[in-house]
Formats: C-alpha cells, sequence, structure tokens
C-alpha cells in the first residue's frame, strides 16, 4: 500500500498550519527576541512598538495569569525571560498585529538595557564550572579499573560529534482559536498535543480540558517538534485568552534557525582496551552533552546515550558517565535517534582508533565483540536473539566482504588520484520510551452505519507515513478494503493523554491499541453474525468483507452485518488501550528491562575521494536491515533511505557554528548545508533480515524512524579509510563532521 498522503503532498492539497483558512480579524504574534546571550534586563521600552500602527497588544510576563514557565522535564524555562536572559534569540515578549509584517517590525523596535554576562558556550567549560542541567549519571557493567590490567592493547583518545539542525519543511508554528465559554482550541504542529494541552493549561491557569488540541499533520518534525512546538501555542493561546481574537504564530526560517534547539554537539573522552585475540575487555567513556540554556529534554536524551554505549557490541567492563551542561545556547531538543547516535558514534570511532593503532581492520574487531544471546548490556538486558550476528552472516552473504575489499584495493592500486574507502557500521537499537510512564496509547474507533470507518489515534503524521499505517491495521483487523478507513486528525479532545510520537514508537503503541479496539468490534460482530446465522461464534469469520461460516461464505456481507448490528443496538464505537508489557528500569540501580524489542542492522558503506579538491561522494551503502515483518515496504524502505542520507549529513557537511558570545553563524541555508541529491549515495542497497519478526511490534513489523539513522555514521570512517589509502600515516579525525575542507588539509602534512 502506497502512503495514502503522497497524491495530496505532490498536489498540494495537504493541509499544514499555514493552509488553515484564517477567521476575519486575526492577529499575528512576532517575539521581542534577546540580543545576547547572557544577561540581566534592566529597563526594555516599548514605546515604539507600542506606536507602530497596526499594533494590538504586546504581551510581557505580567499579562500571564498562570506561571510562566513552560519546562517539561524540569520547571527550568520561562515562556518569557525575566529578569535575565539566557541564549541569544530568547523570548521576552510578544507583539500581536493584524498582520505578520507588523509584528515583526515592531517587534525589532523595542530597545534593552541589559547587563551583559559572560556566555559559556562550550559543554566543557560548563563542566570545569559545575553548571549542570541534572545531575550526571553513569551505567557501569563489571570493574573497570581491574579489567584495565587485563588489557594488552589500551587505546585513549578525545571525540567530539556536532549538532544538527532539525530542517523542517514546515517552520514552527501555532493558530489558536477563542471558542465559547472561554475555550480555546489550538492547531499546532507539534508532536506532542498532550504536552501542548498541559503546558497551555499551567500558563493561563485552566484545567487541560478547556483546551482543544489538534494536528492534522506536521511538514516535517525529526525530534524537533517534541518539546519545542510548544512555546509557540502557548504564546498564540496566551494571546487568545487575552484578547479574544484568533492568534497566529509562525517563524520566519530565519528566526527557526536562530532560536530552536538542534541536536546536541557531544565532547568525549573515551579509553578502551583489548586483549590479544581483540576481544574489548573495557571501556570507559565521559560523554560532556551540550544541553543549552534549559533542560528540555536533555535528562531523556542522556539516558538514551548510557543505554547504547556499547552499541552492538558486549563489553565485560563498562562504564559510561554522562553529564549535561548547561551553556548559553538555544536549548537543545530531540533529535532522530535521541542521544543514541552520539553514542554509537564514540563506539564506533574507539573501535576505529583501536584498529588503527594495532595494525588490523576494524571489521576484525567489530565481529569478534557482536553481542549474543546470554550477553547484556550494561543495564542489565540482554537480546532474545541473536541477531548480531545473523545480521553480519546475511550481509556477508548478500554482499560479499572480501570482494568488496578486493575491489576496493585493485581501484586503489590503478588510480592515483582518486582513493577508496569502505568501513562497516553494525547498530543495535532499543524501541520503547525509556520513562516507562509514556509506553501507552489510546485509539477510538467508529463503525458508521454505512459500513465506513473513523479512527482516531495519539499518533502524529509528520511525513513517515503514520496515518496509512494505522489505516493497514483497521483494515487487516476487521479484513475489510481500506478505503473504507479515515484518520481523524490527532485531537487532544477524542484521544486524551496521549505520548507524544517519538522515540520510533508512534506506530507500535497507536497501532496496538487501535488493534485492540478493532478486535473488539470484530468479536461484538461476529457475535452478532452468529446470531443473525443461528450457530456459534466460534465458526464466523469475516475476511475480505465476507461472512464465512464453517469457511463457507455466506449471503451476508459487511454492511449488512454492521446494519443488523446498529439495529440491534449494539456498540458500534470502541477504544482501545495498550500499555507495553514486559518493560521496567530501576534508576536507583540503573538496571532493568527497558526496552521492548532490539532492532539490529548493518550497512557497508563505500566511500570515493577527490585527493587533489579533498572533495568525496558516498559511491553506495549496502544494508542488511531488521524490519521484523515489515508491514508496508514501501514505506519502511523510504524511511530508511532518508535516515541513511540525514546520518550522512551529520557526519560530513552540516556543522552548527556559534562564536565565542552565543552568536550562531551558520544562521541561514547559504552558511549551514545540508544533504542535496549530491551528498546521497550513489546506491542504496537494503536487504530485509530473515526473521520472525517481534509480537510486541505492531503486526511484526519493527519500528524503521531512528535505527537507520546510525547507518550515516559509516560515511564518516570510509571517508577516512578512503584517506588513509592515499596517505599511509593519516590518523582517524575523531572530530565529526568530516567537511571536505578537513579532508583536503587532512590528506597533505604541513610544512
Amino acid at each position: 500500500m502506497k502512503n495514502t498522503d503522497s497524491k495530496g503532498h505532490v498536489t498540494g492539497q495537504s493541509i499544514y498550519i499555514d493552509d488553515i483558512p484564517e477567521h476575519a480579524g486575526t492577529l499575528h504574534g512576532a517575539m521581542v527576541l534577546s540580543p545576547i546571550a547572557h544577561g540581566t534586563i534592566k529597563s526594555i521600552d516599548y514605546k515604539a512598538a507600542q506606536n507602530t500602527s497596526g499594533v494590538i497588544k504586546i504581551i510581557t510576563p505580567d499579562d500571564i495569569p498562570g506561571e510562566n514557565q513552560i519546562g517539561s522535564i524540569v520547571l527550568d524555562e520561562q515562556l518569557f525571560a525575566s529578569p535575565e536572559v539566557h541564549f541569544i534569540g530568547q523570548p521576552i515578549a510578544l507583539v500581536l498585529a493584524i498582520s505578520e509584517e507588523i509584528a515583526w517590525l515592531a517587534a525589532g523596535k523595542v530597545s534593552f538595557d541589559i547587563e551583559e554576562h559572560k556566555a559559556i558556550t562550550s559543554p566543557r567549560e560548563a563542566a570545569k564550572n559545575h553548571s549542570f542541567l541534572v545531575p550526571p549519571r553513569s551505567f557501569q557493567q563489571g570493574d573497570t579499573v581491574k579489567a584495565w590490567n587485563n588489557c594488552t592493547h589500551i587505546i585513549e583518545g578525545k571525540a567530539t560529534s556536532a549538532g544538527q539542525e532539525h530542517l523542517y519543511l514546515e517552520t514552527q508554528g501555532s493558530y489558536a482559536l477563542p471558542l465559547e465559554n472561554g475555550n480555546i482550541k489550538i492547531h499546532s504542529s507539534t508532536q506532542g498535543p498532550t504536552a501542548v494541552q498541559k503546558i497551555v493549561a499551567r500558563v493561563l491557569d485552566y484545567p487541560m480540558h478547556k483546551i482543544e488540541v489538534d494536528v492534522n499533520r506536521l511538514g516535517g518534525g525529526f525530534g524537533g517538534k517534541e518539546d519545542q512546538a510548544t512555546p509557540w501555542a502557548v504564546m498564540a493561546s496566551l494571546g487568545v485568552y487575552l484578547t479574544g481574537k484568533a492568534v497566529k504564530i509562525t517563524l520566519p526560517r530565519h528566526i527557526d534557525l536562530m532560536i530552536t534547539g538542534k541536536r546536541h554537539p557531544y565532547d568525549y573522552d573515551f579509553k578502551i582496551g583489548l586483549s590479544d585475540d581483540l576481544k574489548i575487555i573495557a571501556f570507559e567513556a565521559d560523554y560532556f552533552q551540550n544541553g543549552g540554556a534549559a533542560t528540555d529534554l536533555s535528562p531523556a536524551i542522556m539516558e538514551r546515550t548510557l543505554f547504547h554505549i556499547t552499541n552492538a557490541y558486549y563489553i565485560p567492563n563498562v562504564k559510561g558517565t554522562v553529564y549535561s551542561c548547561r551553556t548559553n545556547l538555544p536549548p537543545n531538543t530531540a533529535f532522530r535517534g535521541f542521544g543514541a547516535p552520539q553514542a554509537i558514534f564514540l563506539m564506533e570511532t574507539a573501535i576505529a582508533k583501536a584498529a588503527e593503532k594495532i595494525g588490523v581492520n576494524a571489521d576484525v574487531i567489530q565481529q569478534k565483540n557482536l553481542i549474543n544471546i546470554g550477553n547484556t548490556f550494561p543495564y542489565g538486558q540482554a537480546p532474545d536473539q541473536d541477531n548480531a550476528t545473523a545480521v553480519w552472516k546475511q550481509f556477508d552473504r548478500q554482499f560479499n566482504l572480501e570482494k568488496i575489499k578486493k575491489e576496493i584495493n585493485l581501484f586503489n592500486k590503478n588510480n592515483r588520484l582518486k582513493k577508496k574507502g569502505f568501513s562497516l557500521t553494525p547498530i543495535c537499537f532499543g524501541i520503547s520510551f525509556t520513562n516507562q510512564t509514556m509506553n501507552q496509547a489510546r485509539a477510538l474507533v467508529h463503525i458508521y452505519q454505512d459500513g465506513s470507518i473513523g479512527v482516531s489515534t495519539g499518533a502524529v503524521e509528520m511525513g513517515q507515513g503514520v496515518n496509512t499505517k494505522m489505516m493497514q491495521v483497521a483494515a487487516t483487523v476487521l479484513s475489510v478494503d481500506v478505503s473504507r478507513v479515515k484518520i481523524e486528525s490527532t485531537n487532544t479532545t477524542r484521544v486524551a493523554n496521549t505520548s507524544p510520537t517519538a522515540a520510533s514508537s508512534g506506530a507500535d503503541l497507536n497501532g496496538k491499541a487501535l488493534e485492540i479496539a478493532c478486535n473488539n468490534l470484530k468479536q461484538r460482530l461476529i457475535n452478532v453474525a452468529a446470531e443473525t446465522l443461528k450457530t456459534t461464534p466460534s465458526k464466523i469469520e469475516i475476511v475480505n468483507e465476507k461472512i464465512l461460516h464453517n469457511g463457507i461464505e455466506t449471503k451476508m456481507l459487511w454492511e449488512e452485518l454492521v446494519t443488523t448490528a446498529h439495529l440491534a443496538r449494539v456498540g458500534l464505537t470502541e477504544n482501545g488501550h495498550y500499555a507495553t508489557p514486559d518493560i521496567h528500569f530501576d534508576k536507583s540501580k540503573e538496571k532493568g528491562h527497558p526496552f521492548a524489542y532490539y532492532v539490529f542492522g548493518m550497512a557497508g558503506t563505500t566511500a570515493t575521494i577527490d585527493t587533489l579538491r579533498g572533495t568525496y561522494e558516498i559511491d553506495k551503502v549496502d544494508i542488511v536491515h531488521d524490519f521484523g515483518k515489515t508491514m508496508n515496504r514501501i514505506i519502511d524502505y523510504g524511511q530508511i533511505e532518508g535516515a541513511v542520507v540525514q546520518g550522512i549529513g551529520w557526519m560530513t557537511i552540516e556543522d552548527l557554528v556559534f562564536d565565542e558570545t552565543g552568536r550562531m553563524l551558520s544562521n541561514s541555508l547559504s552558511t549551514y548545508k545540508v544533504p542535496d541529491i549530491y551528498s546521497a549515495p550513489n546506491e542504496i542497497n537494503i536487504e530485509e533480515l530473515e526473521t520472525d519478526g517481534n509480537n510486541h511490534a505492531i503486526l511484526k513489523s519493527k519500528a524503521v524512524g531512528e535505527p537507520p539513522f546510525n547507518y550515516g555514521i559509516g560515511a564518516f570512517l570510509a571517508i577516512q579509510n578512503a584517506m588513509k589509502a592515499f596517505r599511509n600515516d593519516y590518523s582517524i579525525n575523531t572530530n565529526a563532521p568530516i567537511s571536505h575542507e578537513k579532508v583536503l588539509m587532512g590528506l597533505y602534512k604541513k610544512s
């Protein structure tokens, strides 16, 4: 089944926030933004802004009826900064005007007297000052202190991985409407409708039932709209509360780039020890997470980093510590992978440095240390299948590792100015929210009198195809044509207390809830059919809209059955509730079973560099991926292709640059580069792991949103292996991204 949204997208008929017809008298909002990264506000002069023709109201912290607080995990983020500012672009006030242009014009006229303080932008500097968002956390297994004595090879080093801009096509925005009795309806471009509802209620001092949040779809999210869509919805709602008018806020691209959080940059210190036979005996690492000026989701992201510090390997002695550092940058936030890519990057880089020092290929170390049944990760959970080894074996059968290596060696021998490099990237990614409470979902299903079906879930469609998968679940369980199924917008009034669509769990959680609701409805209909046909329910089946008795078609069809049920006053509406079973985690011990299942896979990346220019291209990425039993091959393959390119972008050309004052220098699409068609691999070859799947995955079809992002890490090492083929004494650069400039400088020794 193709993605049901594709036609609407390519014909321009899909509806986003900016496509909603505006109500008469709608006001537009623009933020007054902090001009410095850290300081104390002495005074603010709003006169010039207030006197601008078309300005209706300027909203300041004094206008907030509830709390001036939008923090989620930790209450440390103000809606409007007062009395201190903590990053450039932090909102201080909101200007409401009759047009967007006037609002931004007036906001720019506000003048300040701010006492400036020193800005901290480096996580290491923040750590030295003990400036942490939350206390550090450590996972450990075995005894690393004693284990070093058993290591033949010990390698130590430092590394960095950069941040990454989400660059969703639809910028942040919200449109809030006044309803009767003081109620407010919010159209929000958010991955977390309930989070928006809850925090709007906090700021307005409202009960949650007076706030309705509706999400039709997002023009991309990638995690950037899990928490960071909330402020704009809160501001728009506050505007409605104070003026009684509809209020719309849409961030211009350059403002969105400047003031929203990104993927967390990390600094690392690492130490890895191996035995004579290249078993990894011990691994220690400190992860310095640049969290920005407020907590946002940093504690959850640091936790997922800890869950993935050993990637797809078993290491008996491990200690990893994450320091979530407070700096004067916009609060960094969720991004596809949610802290796991940073951990996997370090593990793969450490192995590459160890291989370089020992004088072996990295894949020799990788293969010897793959995790198997009976081994545990540092937090105590063990894989339930030997999928790491199965992936490796299938990759070798499918793509022939020795053949790849021979072809690359032959190319490098015969070419002086172009060189090829190759790397392998095994992955293991845990699926579930690491906050156990969030692993729940609900679905509401109506079967109408004509046999058509309306479905509401908490899943937010943002281009990943979750609406299509929900249609498939309903159609499969009820055994009807998919054309009968309509997926409604995600709405907090129809489905309450939702978890955000994140952690690659949107299809699993909401699909399972939907499956439960549909199965309950199906059983009711079977009971009606049995009564009508004067038989027992066990002898009735619904198959492709036909009613079977003892496997034989009857004259009764789907529509007639639904009509019969309605006339008999049988309920044709059902709620389904699902909570992921068998997961638990004790934070006091940092041990447990936090994941419903794991997704395994491996990518082989081949890159070619031009040694004169320092440029490179990714020739191909060969992948064996653990889909379980994919329910939609088109969507799942598309997710892998997009994730691979996005991961390659993070590792190669995307680089967020701030100066020492906290000002973003890569603040436009001319200075911040994202992958285009020339950055994409010339080939992406995807093979499905031969496996039975997992019952915790919806229809045994495993999550596919985040895990394949990590395949992009292979580009970082494949490019540098090509550099090694040109310059034998080249030593792997552990600071990502590996830009074209870094390649050119690395190819030639300094004079």
